[in-house]
């Protein structure tokens, strides 16, 4: 069986960004370390995304290490633009990417090893780093009633644009930016729209500033530190203002209902018995971290979450974490790529890791936003 010296499971942005750090800290690809992805193309889960969702409407991606952001028609669909961009880059920088692989599970081999099972075969490995996202492990509410409903419900994740709910009574559930997204591309197809979540929705019509995205990040780091599970940042940084949200909240698109009771055959009740008739009920409730392949290495605590120290999980420094808690962004998908093959370089050569230092923020190509700093929800916001 082959032994490595680092595995790299997942090609997002956080994945590409450690493999691009491991090549320049001098760690020879395939030889010393390859990266395993799930999906069949690369764009990470941006391939995944619905095709209305266009470049020119993501809220700002910061490019990949060493490259820049592509210069692509705005109309086009972002996952088509991804797509493309990550793949230039695996090419460009020789990354050693071996898909489709889905790891199945990470397990103690002995003499320091980790054994890596997959579709594709196993593998032996000094160290691992995690860059498997969310995008595989929506999170649907349970409510009351759920299984009664005689309607559709499907999950952001199944989401593929707006025309199959033209003439529908479509209720979106969620606060986050993919809810009043998917409420902004219904309007006009969708026979009616009502817009449902837990918590009162805060705009925000000021830029997001670098002091406000160093709040926000330290925020979710606080939590991970103490082994508890990333939650949303929305409800601190806000909902970004648009000119098209705010003709929409004019128009009553985006006036906000508090988070129903209880689901019927024929739509969803408040306590106080009011029914709205629903044809499909659309969880655009975030998503949770994608690491139940870790589960025989028992790194989570008591809360539920895994205990970061920097990238490094504490129950075991082997395991790297990017593109998890507050590295979950374009902005800290970059930043923890860069640390975590810091991390790792030391701990080949058999150093002591001290606590990973903060590294600032990149230079902004535009004002940061919540979904620059997104990090998975665990509920109906």
């Amino acid at each position: 069986m082959n032994e490595l010296a680092v595995t790299v499971v997942g090609a997002g942005q956080a994945g590409l960004s450690t493999a691009y750090h491991l090549r320049r800290a001098g760690l020879a690809p395939w030889a010393d370390y390859q990266v395993l992805d799930h999906a069949p193309a690369p764009g990470g889960a941006w391939q995944f995304r619905w095709p209305t969702l266009t470049y020119g409407r993501v809220h700002g991606m910061f490019p990949l290490p060493g490259s820049e952001l592509p210069d692509a028609d705005p109309l086009r669909p972002s996952a088509e633009v991804v797509g493309e961009y990550f793949a230039r880059y695996e090419r460009e920088h020789g990354l050693p990417v071996r898909r489709p692989v889905a790891v199945h599970a990470v397990r103690e081999a002995g003499g320091g090893l980790l054994r890596v099972e997959s579709d594709a075969g196993a593998w032996l490995t000094r160290t691992l780093v995690n860059a498997t996202g969310t995008w595989r492990r929506p999170f649907w509410p349970r409510v009351t009633g759920q299984e009664s409903f005689a309607g559709r419900q499907l999950h952001t994740a199944d989401y593929s644009g707006p025309e199959e709910f033209r003439g529908r009574r479509v209720v979106v559930v969620g606060g986050g930016t993919s809810a009043v997204q998917h409420l902004l591309e219904l309007d006009g197809v969708a026979a009616r729209t009502l817009w449902v979540t837990r918590r009162v929705p805060r705009f925000r019509a000021e830029p997001f500033d670098r002091e406000q995205g160093r709040a926000a990040v330290a925020m979710v780091a606080e939590r991970v530190e103490r082994g508890l599970p990333p939650q949303s940042v929305v409800s601190v940084t806000g909902l970004p203002m648009s000119e098209a949200m705010r003709d929409a909240r004019r128009r009553g698109v985006l006036d906000r209902r508090p988070m129903f009771e209880r689901m019927a055959p024929e739509g969803v009740r408040w306590a106080d018995g009011e029914l709205f008739e629903a044809d499909v009920v659309l969880w655009a409730t975030g998503f949770r971290p994608a690491i139940d392949h870790l589960a025989p290495l028992r790194l989570r605590e008591t809360g539920g979450g895994i205990r970061m120290d920097g990238t490094a999980a504490v129950r075991d420094r082997r395991i790297q974490l990017v593109g998890y808690g507050p590295s979950a962004s374009t902005i800290g998908a970059n930043r923890a790529g860069r640390a975590a093959a810091r991390e790792v370089r030391r701990l080949l050569a058999g150093e002591t890791l001290p606590a990973a230092e903060p590294e600032p923020l990149p230079e902004r190509t535009g004002d940061h936003s919540p979904e620059q700093l997104k990090v998975p929800q665990t509920a109906a916001s």
